[in-house]
């Protein structure tokens, strides 16, 4: 299948404010084993800050738990951003994945056309089917601690080329646009809005608890949440608290692989 590269020139070019001067770098590479190992090793430098880096193929990337997430060739987003967070307490850390998918969801919404939801922690769903998943990984600690933050996006995949059976993309959802080039731009863009009034906010989380709640398809629904250490815990999922843990009844969850139930993944 022809598919079309991702136009680095017009994908910086048609960034909103404030994007164009959050990232200090944005590059565009043909083939890598994993955008964010590739930023980890940036974070190295103390210099280095607000970066992203998109990958046409990606040959060793991965998800939560180290599970494999490759695709064909130009048919995903797949995009890291690293990003330092000075003076933040580590608890709040957590939230960084959940303001990427916020971002992820507001994105599609306005480009695509489509109404995705986040599965909680780090899904989202579209129609209860995977469309994207996020992975985030502290790269640095300290005082301004650095963390990259990865998306992969199925875009362009039919069915034979899913990764999963519960999976879907763009292109099989209907939406207005598959341009790569235009939605990468649109998640580059709410993602340095949303850290950007974050950050002004001195990492208060409680705009972007409400933000992240309201797209949250997880809560208010029957889960089944399989813990570290072999714990297994089901019940309603009844909100995300103040660190973003997910309330199960009354206990919070901060790790583990979640299920929907009621027939939904």
């Amino acid at each position: 299948m022809n598919r079309a590269p991702i136009d680095a020139h017009r994908l910086r070019s048609s960034l909103v404010s404030p994007a164009p001067v959050f990232f200090d770098r944005i590059d565009v590479v043909e083939s890598t084993g994993s955008t964010n190992a590739d930023l980890v090793a940036r974070a190295a430098d103390p210099a280095v800050d607000r970066q992203a880096l998109l990958a046409e193929e990606q040959v060793a990337g991965r998800g939560r738990h180290a599970r494999e997430w490759v695709s064909p060739p130009r048919a995903q987003i797949s995009l890291s951003i690293l990003v330092r967070l000075p003076g933040i307490d580590p608890v709040a850390l957590g939230w960084l994945p959940l303001l990427t998918g916020i971002a992820v969801v507001d994105a599609l919404r306005g480009v695509a056309g489509l109404s995705p939801e986040l599965k909680w922690p780090n899904d989202v769903l579209l129609d209860n089917r995977k469309l994207a998943g996020i992975l985030a990984e502290v790269a640095a600690t300290g005082i301004a601690p650095a963390v990259v933050v990865g998306v992969g996006l199925n875009v362009d995949l039919d069915e034979s080329e899913l990764p999963v059976p519960h999976a879907t993309s763009l292109a099989l959802a209907g939406a207005q646009t598959t341009d790569r080039t235009a939605l990468a731009a649109a998640i580059l863009s709410e993602f340095a809005r949303r850290f950007t009034d974050w950050e002004r906010a001195g990492w208060a989380t409680d705009e972007l608890a409400a933000a992240y709640r309201e797209r949250c398809a997880t809560i208010g629904v029957n889960v089944r949440a399989e813990l570290p250490g072999g714990k297994v815990l089901t019940g309603v999922a009844t909100g995300v608290d103040a660190t973003g843990r997910l309330l199960i009844g009354d206990e919070a969850v901060s790790a583990g692989d979640v299920t929907h139930l009621r027939g939904q993944y």
